[in-house]
């Protein structure tokens, strides 16, 4: 709804979805939004059988065969109460599936290390309390690349991941195309595809302007197309992921050091579903005034 109190800032570009954490995912024509974010996302992830944590290419040392996966549904999601099955193409193009017989066995072999895929429904995580101590958390691993302006170089730290989910942080994240050109204007030898960034809504500006528009919203809500509402909650800070090797993308630690360089490491924000809905590309993105 349309008010004195709100100021449209664009339409979506472009709308994704990961189905299995830190694999690649799928590009969307229309998204349905829950409290958990877009129905489907990150709903599977790689569970670790030695140490109990969640596979993610945020320790590329660890897992450097991950990212080159890439995931899809095999179904519509029409619902939240139940997520589809998963394709899973591997990385020398063999297809697999999350229903097949064998595939931790599969998957095990890709990765080099003894894992299991495991998936979450409505604010649970299934299947992993039979052999899992009762007081487990899902953690994961996160390399620091020597680069200027980190918190740590060269080093992994463990984080925790949000209750019930595989979610880094928060459920929803941002990203206009105005931060994608001023970035690319700071470092024009950098390919700065919005895939690097792994997006779930990609936005493009009214004016098709340059500069990180997403800084100021925080702290603001977004009203999406005419149902959906998303509360700004932080920037998004960015990681060793953005440097990695992908498609016809060569490894490039520029593009993080130019993010740090350029916006403290922040590559568009972090949001949290007021309001679900259905969303599209081309729907208008509004910005609330507080």
């Amino acid at each position: 709804m349309t008010n004195a109190w709100q100021s449209e800032i664009g339409q979506i570009l472009s709308l994704w979805r990961y189905p299995v954490k830190s694999m690649m995912g799928e590009e969307l024509p229309v998204a349905r939004v829950w409290d958990y974010g877009l129905a489907g996302d990150r709903s599977y992830a790689i569970l670790d059988y030695s140490d109990g944590k969640m596979a993610t290419a945020k320790n590329p040392r660890k897992w450097p065969t991950l990212f080159s996966c890439k995931a899809r549904f095999l179904e519509t999601l029409d619902s939240y109460e139940k997520i589809s099955p998963v394709h899973i193409t591997l990385p020398d193009g063999t297809n697999v599936t999350s229903e097949q017989a064998g595939l931790n066995q599969v998957l095990s072999m890709v990765l080099n290390r003894e894992v299991m895929l495991v998936v979450t429904e409505q604010g649970r995580i299934k299947g992993v309390q039979s052999y899992l101590p009762r007081s487990w958390t899902p953690q994961s691993e996160e390399y620091w690349p020597d680069i200027d302006g980190r918190d740590h170089r060269d080093t992994v730290t463990d984080f925790t991941l949000p209750t019930g989910t595989f979610f880094d942080a928060a459920m929803v994240h941002l990203l206009t195309t105005a931060t994608l050109n001023q970035l690319r204007e700071s470092y024009p030898e950098g390919c700065f595809d919005v895939s690097r960034f792994r997006p779930n809504i990609v936005i493009e500006p009214a004016d098709g302007s340059k500069g990180f528009e997403e800084n100021a919203w925080v702290g603001h809500t977004l009203s999406i197309g005419n149902d959906v509402c998303l509360d700004i909650i932080e920037p998004c800070g960015r990681c060793v992921m953005t440097t990695l090797p992908q498609g016809d993308f060569p490894k490039d630690p520029g593009i993080l050091r130019t993010a740090l360089q350029q916006n403290q490491g922040n590559v568009g924000v972090y949001a949290s579903v007021v309001r679900g809905g259905t969303i599209r590309p081309g729907d208008q993105v509004k910005l609330n005034a507080s």
